[in-house]
């Protein structure tokens, strides 16, 4: 839960490419 509310934090450039890479981190 953490980790979406830091990467809401973040810039809307690029968050979508740190989310992708925290989902896979988190899917695997």
């Amino acid at each position: 839960m953490s980790l979406q509310i830091g990467i809401v934090g973040l810039p809307n450039v690029g968050k979508s490419t740190v989310f992708n890479a925290l989902t896979k981190a988190g899917a695997t």
